[in-house]
């Protein structure tokens, strides 16, 4: 019994030891100078350094944008045509045999390619490594305009 109450005092002790090292750190001061005084004067006034100015943004929004690569003819509207036309492509690329339909193999031929491409022993299925070397890229991330 006697072993369990000092057990407590000293995890008490080391507490507060620990809460007394941690308040006298706090008091500390401050190490990081403070800065420097700005120069704006410098830059603008005379006899310094002179930035170029900021490019100019364009003011269209970027739905004016979306819509003038929709609207392929430049009327000012949007047909059903001119937003179909981006679709119709990509279709009749799709579309191996011309006649106007997809079956399943041709809407499936590019995975099927890709599949082929990645099976490099012809075994007829992918092992993992096989599989690993078929992940597709990263895209490219855009650089940041900020």
């Amino acid at each position: 019994m006697v072993r369990y109450v000092a057990g407590g005092a000293s995890a008490l002790l080391l507490i507060a030891a620990g809460f007394f090292i941690w308040r006298s750190g706090a008091e500390a001061e401050e190490v990081v100078p403070p800065p420097p005084p700005a120069r704006a004067a410098a830059y603008q006034g005379t006899g310094g350094p002179r930035l170029p100015p900021p490019p100019a943004m364009s003011a269209r929004s970027r739905e004016e944008k979306r819509f003038a690569r929709a609207d392929r003819n430049r009327d000012g509207r949007i047909a059903l045509d001119e937003q179909l036309q981006p679709r119709r492509k990509a279709f009749a690329k799709a579309d191996r045999d011309g006649n106007g339909s997809l079956s399943f193999e041709e809407w499936t031929a590019g995975t099927a390619e890709k599949f082929a491409r990645a099976d490099k022993d012809r075994s007829g299925w992918l092992d993992a490594a096989e599989y690993e070397a078929s992940r597709p890229k990263p895209r490219a991330r855009p650089k940041c305009r900020c």
